[in-house]
């Protein structure tokens, strides 16, 4: 009797930790994924070094929210970031230098904040942002949907 009282705690104890923890390595495969499913940018080479940048509590925010990466060489290099929020993507021009650092800083801190503005922002590589600033439109790949969510 005494046995089965243990083996109920221990299964009731071990019910409350969440069924889908996630190693962190599982967590920037998955965003690596999203990417190769959304965007037409997206290559390896160009999207993991920037997706492991990103700190993992970000992109686990960001996995929740239907969020996702993406990296775009047709950003110019004086404006090598961009948020659209109508869609909750965040693009890069990861031939840049800086554009890779100024989307992983605004990815931690909205990410922090969980506030993601409807309008298209826009930083240069030291990570100002832009005013009135026009960046190329995002298009997924053909058929890819965006699951963007806010709650």
């Amino acid at each position: 009797m005494k046995q089965l009282r243990r083996a109920t705690l221990l299964a009731l104890s071990l019910a409350t930790l969440p069924a889908f923890a996630q190693s962190d390595r599982e967590v920037v495969e998955k965003m690596v994924t999203r990417s190769a499913n959304v965007c037409p940018g997206h290559s390896t080479e160009r999207t993991t070094p920037t997706v492991r940048a990103t700190p993992v509590g970000a992109l686990r925010v960001m996995l929740e929210r239907g969020l996702v990466m993406c990296p775009d060489r047709r950003l110019d290099a004086d404006a090598p970031a961009a948020f659209y929020g109508r869609v909750g993507v965040f693009e890069w021009n990861p031939e840049v230098k800086g554009g890779s650092d100024v989307i992983v800083k605004q990815i931690d801190a909205m990410t922090r904040k969980d506030e993601y503005p409807q309008d298209t922002l826009v930083w240069d590589a030291k990570g100002t942002a832009l005013k009135q600033r026009t960046v190329p439109a995002f298009e997924a790949k053909p058929g890819a949907a965006v699951l963007y969510h806010v709650e």
